[in-house]
């Protein structure tokens, strides 16, 4: 059996009782936290929106925060890219993906069409929450370095399978909308060079392309069933060697269960020197008390760092300290994130969405205002956090782990001679964080996501069908 085969068999078998308490209310809580992303995104200023309704077609599914109703490809073009516009949403730290954003719009999009009820909605999003991890986790930080976008390459495969599984294709089916998939596997990096727009439509799009993946396949195409472990499959032919077995404990081990909710909208890769900047804060220098520290000593702070703690505070202003109080920054990261969220030019982000994936303007930018959220990255150009940014340098500290997993540790050295240093064992927000809970209900209520659509989703295994729960999302009213 080939491993696209052994994937469709698992999917398709799979029920809902099968599925641990666990793994089913970390998936529900996964889509919460996807659709107060999707919300906290203006819907009429996205360019994938402007296309999806371009596209238009039969009424089958909704865009996220509107009332408009399109095919459901197109709705999951438009909702793919509304769930990752401001990199909020989740990180799954062994496959490196954004576990959440190409999965839900297919899984609601393809249940609206197909008029399923909420435990098949819920079955489906589970499916392409495995799969996707899975896949990614096969190949530790392969698509990366590469330079791609491992979101993107995994999640049209997820897609598929998702799509195939409300849609009812039978197994062999199944196998050829996974191997017609992977002919569309990709996603590049170069927009970390410009800042340009492409990484928020690589899940809208890897999920547009999944669904339709799986309608060749029902219509009749066909796709390679070797389209993982072949010579010119996924793994041999956009990394040059085989991948690891994604399959392996199926339906034993979850990995819905090991993914990460962001309290920060900006690259996971730095998210564990965020809190570490968090912890710098001690009670004596948030009072401004630096002087209480003993010149040349460096004050270990391993303070309580919730995710709740930095998406809460939505709208704080006023900083902790002033740019010219802190002399010099030192980040200890891991080999795997230096690449991508450190180095030359990295201060000075041109955009919004380029200072996301930069460790120095975002750590200055955390040190002066003693908070990130998506208000930060509307302006790059102040002159504070460019200046404080100029004077975070980084060191690269091996950790045998994934990247997303690494410790965060930072050294500060105050202008009066003082030192701090910040530490934490993992960024927040992760499967054994206990805040992660409240961080989702938190994040999700000051996103813009009501309270009511937020009860809808915790019942979603109890809904007739997903068409009543979107148009109640639209409303932002509980539904039954």
């Amino acid at each position: 059996m080939t491993a696209a085969a052994g994937l469709a068999d698992w999917a398709l078998g799979l029920r809902l009782d099968a599925v641990p308490e666990r793994a089913r209310q970390a998936a529900i809580r996964h889509l919460t936290d996807g659709f107060g992303c999707a919300v906290a995104e203006p819907p009429h200023g996205s360019p994938a929106v402007a296309v999806a309704l371009e596209l238009g077609g039969p009424p089958q599914a909704t865009v996220i925060g509107t009332r408009d109703r399109v095919g459901a490809p197109a709705a999951a073009l438009a909702n793919g890219a509304l769930v990752h516009a401001l990199d909020f949403d989740d990180t799954h730290a062994g496959g490196l993906v954004h576990a959440t954003a190409p999965v839900l719009p297919v899984a609601f999009a393809v249940g609206e069409e197909t008029g399923a009820s909420g435990a098949e909605v819920l079955v489906a999003a589970l499916i392409g929450y495995e799969v996707i991890c899975r896949l990614g986790a096969a190949a530790p930080h392969g698509f990366h370095t590469r330079g791609l976008h491992a979101t993107s390459v995994c999640g049209v495969l997820a897609a598929a399978l998702v799509a195939a599984r409300l849609y009812g294709l039978r197994p062999r089916q199944a196998v050829h909308a996974l191997g017609i998939a992977g002919s569309q596997a990709g996603g590049l990096l170069e927009f970390l060079s410009t800042g340009a727009d492409t990484k928020r439509l690589h899940p809208g799009l890897a999920a547009h392309a999944g669904i339709l993946a799986a309608r060749l396949a029902r219509a009749g195409a066909t796709g390679p069933d070797t389209v993982l472990e072949g010579e010119h499959g996924l793994y041999g032919a956009l990394l040059g060697r085989p991948g690891l077995r994604p399959s392996e404990d199926l339906g034993e081990v979850w990995e819905v269960t090991r993914i990460t909710v962001k309290p920060y909208p900006a690259c996971q890769l730095l998210h564990a020197a965020l809190d570490a900047a968090l912890d710098v804060m001690t009670p004596a220098r948030a009072a401004g008390d630096a002087g209480d520290i003993e010149d040349t000593n460096e004050v270990e702070s391993v303070g309580e760092v919730g995710g709740v703690r930095g998406a809460g505070e939505v709208g704080k202003v006023g900083g902790v300290w002033a740019a010219g109080d802190i002399e010099e920054v030192v980040a200890e990261v891991h080999p795997d994130a230096a690449a991508i969220v450190c180095g030359p030019g990295k201060d000075r982000p041109r955009t919004p969405y380029e200072a996301k994936f930069s460790l120095p303007w975002s750590v200055a930018a955390m040190l002066l205002d003693g908070v990130v959220n998506a208000r930060t990255y509307e302006r790059v150009d102040r002159p504070e956090v460019t200046a404080l940014a100029g004077r975070v340098t980084h060191e690269v500290i091996p950790f045998p782990g994934p990247a997303a997993d690494q410790p965060g540790r930072l050294r500060v050295r105050f202008a009066d001679g003082t030192r701090a240093v910040g530490t934490v064992p993992r960024s927040s927000g992760g499967p054994d964080d206990p805040a992660t809970g409240e961080l989702v209900r938190r994040k999700a209520l000051a996103n813009g996501l009501s309270g009511a659509a937020m009860a809808s989703l915790s019942r979603l295994a109890e809904l007739t069908e997903v068409t009543t729960l979107m148009a109640g999302l639209a409303a932002q009213e509980e539904v039954s």
